[in-house]
């Protein structure tokens, strides 16, 4: 497995909207803000590699992202 990591020192996600992050067009930025689709597709492609995506987050410490893919072999 390849695990990637990524985590930053900011607001955090509330848990009340953790639960929404991946999905479609999901955005805390209102109608100003990005399209919302971004994790969204990052989650369907971690799932098309049969992989998987997790998000800690606690508020006013920072989140916490873990990507884990299977390692593709020269064999399969």
């Amino acid at each position: 497995m390849i695990v990637l990591t990524v985590g930053d020192s900011g607001r955090g996600i509330p848990p009340e909207v953790l639960p929404l992050i991946f999905d479609p067009f999901f955005s805390t930025k209102g109608e100003t803000g990005n399209s919302g689709l971004g994790l969204s597709v990052v989650y369907g492609l971690v799932s098309k590699f049969m992989g998987a995506i997790n998000v800690a987050s606690e508020v006013g410490e920072g989140t916490t992202v873990t990507i884990t893919l299977p390692v593709a072999s020269k064999y399969s």
